[in-house]
């Protein structure tokens, strides 16, 4: 009897690994999201192999465990690839940003989000899913009155962008076919320093290829910006998904790692960050938290500080 549960515990486990591990093989949509979690299931399959070694000890339990651990050391080395260098800086920040899905259904706490933004001291703020503050927008906007979106009613109020400072230059596109005006793409002077600001909302990426091709949008409108950048936003990724790794090589993105954890939000640390603020040199992050508080939403918001570094002095705020 304890042969036949041994074996079906390394048939289960071996076949759990094996869909993991397809991420050295193939960058296969439906399982994108496994991708993410694969440090958070590292750790189960762990778990699991010491269950059956403790069943018995053969050698292919040991292998098993093997694998499970080697799967969250990469894992590991992933989430760390796109580390900002140390930024360590008596320098005040250049400015602040905030980046917030407040979810779509979540009205009944749009009085306290609103608060909290306005509290926040954040020069620009991008929020996502922003429909539940149609009725604060004149509040918000007497706080920050330069700002994108939301302009023709709630029911084109998705992606808003507030800032304390004028834009030199705005813009709002679509990725992909599946939702519309999700992307964008402004710049702000901040004391002489124009930064590139954008804001992206990706879809879920079990949602057939739609991520893909929004990605393939996303790329040629970053890589076609020139100078300091800042690209913030819900992702529905981890950095670890291999087309969000593709992504951010290529255009040479870095973030502080590790990164707050945003969803789910029930989780707290132990969850993972499909919501992201990164910048492209020289503009660089030196802090980056998660909000204390999630205000009803499913997701995180995040602030970050950024500071802009040419030729090794920083830029400080004016």
């Amino acid at each position: 009897m304890r042969d036949i549960i041994y074996w079906i515990l390394c048939a289960f486990l071996t076949v759990a690994i094996a869909i993991v591990s397809l991420r050295y093989v193939t960058n296969f949509w439906l399982l994108s999201f496994v991708y993410s979690f694969q440090v958070h299931l590292g750790v189960v399959f762990v778990a699991a192999s010491l269950i059956v070694l403790a069943i018995k000890r053969q050698i292919y339990g040991f292998i098993l465990l093997l694998a499970s651990l080697l799967l969250i050391a990469h894992g590991i080395l992933m989430l760390r690839e796109f580390a900002e260098g140390d930024r360590s800086t008596d320098t005040p920040p250049l400015f602040r940003l905030m980046s917030f899905n407040i979810a779509i259904d979540n009205w009944k706490n749009s009085t306290e989000i609103t608060d909290m933004v306005i509290a926040s001291n954040a020069d620009v703020v991008n929020l996502l899913e922003a429909k539940p503050l149609t009725f604060h927008l004149q509040q918000l906007f007497k706080a920050y009155p330069y700002h994108i979106g939301c302009d023709a009613g709630k029911d084109t109020c998705d992606t808003l962008v507030l800032s304390k400072r004028p834009f030199v230059s705005r813009q709002v596109a679509s990725m992909g076919s599946l939702r519309k005006n999700r992307l964008v793409i402004a710049s702000v002077d901040f004391g002489g320093e124009t930064i590139n600001l954008v804001s992206a909302h990706l879809t879920k990426p079990y949602f057939d290829d739609f991520q893909m091709a929004e990605l393939e949008d996303l790329v040629k409108a970053v890589g076609s910006i020139d100078g300091p950048l800042v690209l913030s936003g819900d992702f529905n990724s981890s950095v670890i998904a291999p087309s969000i790794q593709g992504f951010l090589r290529e255009q040479k993105l870095k973030t502080i790692t590790p990164e707050p954890a945003t969803w789910p939000v029930g989780a707290g640390a132990l969850g993972i960050a499909i919501d992201h603020i990164f910048a492209r040199a020289p503009l660089h992050l030196t802090s980056l938290k998660r909000l204390d508080d999630n205000l009803g939403s499913n997701h995180s918001g995040l602030i970050a500080d950024f500071v802009l570094d040419r030729d090794g002095e920083m830029s400080p705020a004016k």
